[in-house]
């Protein structure tokens, strides 16, 4: 059960950005897709370096790490091209998203800008939107090209994104399923959320699990993000209860 705990400490008063990250973050963690790109990522490698499937994924969780990105690594360290390593990783199976007309509705109600900021590719962004039924409730995408493939969380690729779209970063807001992508947000002055709704083998997200309260970087953590955004919505608008009710089907928590 979780609740809004002195919710006008950071509130979304001042908002006039919306930047969601993609993947687990507009749909589930648990459609697990990153699984189907792990493997084409490992089968890319294999082939390209004429490694065994063992060695591309000890590589590919090394290039992962060290580089922020498998692709950073293979383009810094064997001249792969992007758009080669992007468009075989990302053919992948969308049959498990769902559309999601309540996400979108309560993204539409949002005042401001919405925007995509991921460290996928377009083509991946714009496939994934299309079968969540979202394509039409942004107004933009920020994607791995855009960042001139530095991935986030370097927070070179933050600035970027904030000055090709004009967005000052203490009017956005971010929300991510990954705690160390909210870092740099936070540095600059955005509100960040972290989306937690479900799990897959990355670090973090087993980390999540564990904490009794919510990072200094994180001002707000929910499991369901389309109740979440009705909820900030009825309280920019003061349809809200004025005390601190239970909000634990919004899955609102605040730290």
């Amino acid at each position: 059960m979780t609740k809004i705990a002195d919710y006008e400490r950071r509130g979304f008063e001042q908002t006039e950005a919306w930047v969601f990250d993609l993947d687990n973050t507009l749909y589930p963690a648990d459609c697990n897709l990153f699984s189907q790109i792990d493997k084409r990522m490992g089968a890319f490698i294999a082939d390209r370096l004429d490694v065994t499937p063992e060695e591309a994924h000890r590589l590919r969780k090394h290039y992962y790490y060290t580089y922020g990105t498998t692709l950073a690594g293979l383009m810094r360290l064997h001249d792969v091209h992007p758009d080669d390593f992007l468009e075989y990783v990302h053919d992948i199976d969308l049959a498990v998203v769902e559309a999601a007309p309540e996400l979108g509705a309560a993204i539409d109600r949002l005042p401001g800008q919405k925007y995509v900021f991921t460290n996928g590719s377009m083509q991946h962004a714009e496939r994934v939107l299309t079968k969540l039924g979202l394509s039409d409730h942004f107004d933009d995408m920020f994607d791995i090209r855009s960042a001139e493939f530095i991935p986030k969380p370097d927070p070179v690729t933050y600035d970027r994104f904030l000055k090709a779209h004009g967005v000052s970063a203490t009017e956005a807001a971010m929300f991510d399923d990954l705690p160390h992508n909210l870092k740099p947000a936070h540095a600059l002055g955005m509100t960040t959320v972290l989306v937690a709704c479900g799990a897959t083998d990355h670090p973090d997200h087993h980390a999540i699990a564990t904490w009794t309260e919510l990072p200094s970087h994180i001002h707000h953590q929910t499991d369901a993000l389309a109740p979440f955004l009705r909820e900030v919505y009825a309280r920019l608008i003061g349809e809200a209860e004025p005390e601190q009710p239970d909000f634990s089907d919004a899955g609102f928590r605040t730290g």
